[in-house]
């Protein structure tokens, strides 16, 4: 016996996209401090801004409630999830060994062309600190890890990355945010990484990169401790 199932089978609808643009909105307003951590989120103040209904609004809270970015706030609905010590070393704890796999891999098999790419994207990275513009600077950061990752030639370690993309992306505007004078130092750490690849020494490209990951959590730990001096700035 023979079933027709095609009059039975519906398609499945994909994400609204409504839904999707308020969660991606949201969370670059997250990640870029436009929504301070322990801020209140409101599904009526969000349909508002937007100029949308309360669904896909509910629907992207919830997508943010599953990732971690918002948490519960008793009657108040929702806020943003504070960032925990704990947690900021835990997340750059997995990137350091990453970041550090990945550049002794790349100090091995990054060929001159792979390398000039990661010259030029320090260098972009440089230029948005001049803009002054926060979310630009996180997306040149994300893309030089990124690099890093492709040129070490090992797919899964980008892909294991990806996985903390967008929590790194939070952090990373924190960091930025109170690292005042020494944003450029960030960036002197990237070229540093670069060009120990391009002396192909894998010791020195996998401690830098490894130190580099360390001392950015060390450095906001201590900030997110202080409270008071993490406002101030």
């Amino acid at each position: 016996m023979v079933f027709c199932i095609q009059n039975t089978m519906k398609l499945i609808p994909p994400q609204p996209a409504l839904a999707t643009q308020v969660h991606d909105a949201v969370l670059e307003a997250i990640c870029s401090g436009a929504l301070a951590p322990g801020e209140r989120v409101t599904q009526e103040d969000l349909a508002t801004r937007f100029g949308v209904s309360r669904q896909p609004v509910l629907q992207a809270l919830m997508l943010l409630r599953q990732g971690g970015f918002l948490v519960d706030a008793g009657r108040k609905g929702v806020m943003v999830a504070p960032l925990d010590a704990a947690f900021v070393r835990n997340v750059y704890g997995v990137r350091a060994a990453l970041d550090g796999a990945a550049a002794r891999l790349a100090a091995r098999e990054a060929d001159a062309g792979a390398i000039e790419t990661g010259r030029r994207l320090v260098e972009r990275g440089r230029a948005t600190l001049d803009d002054d513009s926060t979310r630009r600077t996180i997306e040149a950061d994300i893309r030089f890890h990124q690099w890093l990752y492709e040129a070490s030639g090992n797919p899964l370690i980008g892909e294991t990355a990806a996985l903390h993309l967008r929590h790194v992306s939070r952090i990373m505007g924190a960091v930025l945010r109170t690292a005042a004078g020494n944003a450029h130092a960030i960036w002197d750490e990237h070229a540093a990484i670069c060009e120990a690849i391009a002396a192909r020494d894998p010791d020195l490209a996998e401690r830098l990169a490894r130190r580099h990951a360390e001392d950015a959590a060390t450095d906001l730990a201590v900030r997110l401790r202080a409270p008071a001096t993490l406002a101030a700035e």
